[in-house]
């Protein structure tokens, strides 16, 4: 039988009051080093944390600054802020987003593109940033979130002050729009500068003048609750309202542009020939920029973007077009200067051919025009006089002495983005491995072919030309005012090479021979100049749309509307002292004497007479 183990208790004894021994060792260590810490923390290091403690509760909230106005040459408002009821939300005071914004959505109305927008500014932005959510809520909404106020923390309701344009889609293409930053824009600005701000300058003059009119963002200390709450204001650095910006443009000069245009797409740029002031610069057709400020919703901006007639395009800065026989007004010149007499007349049987070739380059005027020299050729613009004279002076030299116009270069204008049109050359093609061919530079003395100009480029040639060679950059902003001192301060004129011609009085010429064309017996605008009280210098032009073959005979009747001809006009007036220069272009208006004279006539009679007059018919026969 085993025997059962004596226990030592003596020994077991000792053992447990050891380990209860090093176990109270242990804690009062910990403890100790607890006591020591906590001292040096409510101690020594209590003047540091009591700081740090103070700034947990005190928050720096930017102030946006309010944006400057933009203003016509008269004062008129242009573009504007007015208030604002907005819904924000300061992410860092919220625990669970996703839960708030479900809630809130039973209270405002709340789209998937006000959700996107809040994430990419959450994303972009500090947590402690206040970011809108709903902005231009109804006084409905309002009431409705006020009274639920107590359900969500972190969400306020404030009245901040929006852009707006007065005028809607009146000048829209010059002015642009602001619309809310995106994210490739949030990378490139200076988020500084843009703190407590969502919008920036995307088109037109809100986008070139950006710097003058966002003004410098403020800043509040704001004492906050353990519940994010604001207590008190500490402190507040007052942000700098933006320059007031003031243009060259006359609002009702542009209206009575746009408006003039009708259902033409097409443009109208007008210049001050003495400054490069831009009076007037009409695209057409037009949109609201409005609803482009807080981002516009997917199914509207479908719709401009599929429309047709493509209203989203600045036709006066982008668009580029065959100048037709307008180019006649600065070939006319080259004549002179490349020594070509000016008496020497040229048959026009009512076509033209190549030596040696069979092709015909036909005139506009079928039967011919007969014998016409210089003079005559401008004046009822013979095709046939211009394909011998381009084949005369060759493309190179047509090339020099264009480009000495601007063309195929970009005016400089203070609008981002322009085009620069085409002026052809053999040197251009060669770089494409394509050869020159004779047949392009007969159509190049046309103003057809390869060469492509945009309203803007032939309104400031045309004001070179009124302004007896002297170049100006066109210049849409006139200066800007600050609205604190009220000190006005204006943009100087810039210029730029003038033309470098032979002789002055080839430059009278043709300014004789452009003023018979609207007030001579047989120019092809004598209709705008019939009543005139004034004199006006111009040229008509149209610019084939649709190649017509040898054989085919072209009917304006049976031609689709979209491939009709375009109509163009370029004139300046009064002719001894310059005020105005015009550019008109009218999409398949067909001919320039009848479409595009007529709009430049009413844009003149506005600016030098101060009221608008009835068009006045063209008398038959007359065209181009």
């Amino acid at each position: 039988m085993k025997r059962p183990a004596i226990k030592d208790y003596l020994r077991e004894s000792r053992l447990f009051n050891l380990r209860v021994g090093i176990s109270l060792a242990l804690v009062a260590s910990l403890a100790l080093i607890l006591f020591v810490r906590l001292v040096y923390l409510q101690v020594v290091s209590h003047r540091h944390y009591a700081t740090l403690s103070q700034e947990n509760s005190v928050k720096p909230l930017p102030i946006p600054a309010v944006r400057g106005l933009i203003l016509d040459r008269n004062g008129v408002v242009l573009a504007q802020n007015f208030p604002v009821l907005t819904l924000e939300i300061t992410p860092y005071q919220v625990a669970n987003m996703k839960a708030l914004l479900e809630e809130l959505g039973t209270v405002v109305t709340l789209n998937e593109r006000d959700l996107k927008n809040f994430e990419r500014q959450r994303r972009s932005r500090p947590r402690f940033e206040s970011l809108a959510i709903r902005t231009q809520l109804s006084e409905e909404e309002a009431a409705r979130f006020a009274v639920n106020r107590h359900r969500f923390n972190g969400v306020e309701l404030r009245a901040r002050l929006q852009r707006h344009y007065p005028h809607g889609g009146l000048a829209v293409h010059a002015l642009g729009y602001v619309g809310r930053i995106n994210e490739a824009e949030a990378e490139a600005v200076d988020k500084a500068a843009y703190r407590g701000s969502q919008h920036i300058g995307k088109l037109g003059v809100e986008q070139s003048y950006e710097d003058i009119l966002l003004g410098e963002v403020g800043a509040e200390k704001v004492e906050t609750n353990a519940h994010g709450r604001a207590l008190r204001v500490l402190e507040r650095i007052a942000p700098k309202a933006g320059y007031n910006l003031y243009l060259n443009l006359d609002i009702k000069l542009q209206a009575i542009a746009e408006q003039s245009l009708g259902q033409y797409k097409g443009a109208v740029v007008a210049i001050e020939p003495k400054s490069g002031a831009v009076l007037a610069f009409a695209s057409t057709p037009t949109y609201d920029p409005n609803p482009f400020v807080n981002g516009i919703d997917t199914e509207s901006y479908q719709v401009l973007r599929d429309n047709r007639d493509k209203p989203l395009i600045n036709r006066a800065l982008y668009g580029r077009y065959a100048p037709g026989s307008t180019i006649k007004a600065f070939l006319g010149l080259a004549a002179l200067e490349f020594n070509q007499d000016p008496e020497r007349t040229v048959f026009c049987p009512g076509w033209y051919s190549l030596p040696g070739d069979t092709h015909r380059f036909r005139c506009w005027k079928k039967d011919g025009h007969g014998a016409v020299n210089l003079h005559d050729a401008v004046v009822q613009s013979c095709d046939v006089y211009f394909y011998q004279l381009a084949v005369k002076l060759g493309i190179e030299r047509m090339h020099s002495f264009l480009s000495g116009f601007g063309f195929g270069a970009k005016t400089g204008v203070d609008l981002k983005g322009e085009s620069g049109g085409l002026l052809p050359s053999p040197a251009w093609k060669k770089a494409r491995g394509l050869p020159w061919y004779g047949g392009e530079t007969v159509v190049t003395g046309i103003g057809q072919g390869p060469i492509l100009v945009t309203p803007l480029q032939l309104a400031a040639a045309t004001a070179a030309l009124a302004n007896r060679g002297v170049r100006l950059q066109p210049h849409m902003a006139r200066g800007f005012i600050d609205p604190k001192s009220r000190e006005l301060q204006l943009f100087e004129p810039q210029p730029l090479e003038p033309l470098a011609l032979q002789n002055d009085e080839h430059l009278e010429a043709t300014l004789r021979n452009l003023t018979d064309v609207v007030h001579g017996a047989g120019g092809t605008a004598r209709g705008i100049g019939l009543t005139a009280p004034y004199k006006i210098a111009g040229k008509t032009g149209t610019a084939q749309v649709k190649a017509i073959g040898q054989h085919e005979v072209y009917v304006e009747g049976a031609v689709p509307l979209h491939l009709r001809d375009h109509a163009l006009f370029v004139a300046f007036a009064p002719v001894d002292n310059p005020q105005i220069a015009v550019a008109v272009i009218a999409e398949n208006g067909g001919h320039g004497s009848s479409t595009a004279a007529p709009i430049a006539r009413k844009v003149m009679d506005y600016y030098l007479l101060g009221r608008d007059r009835p068009l006045v018919n063209v008398p038959a026969g007359e065209a181009d």
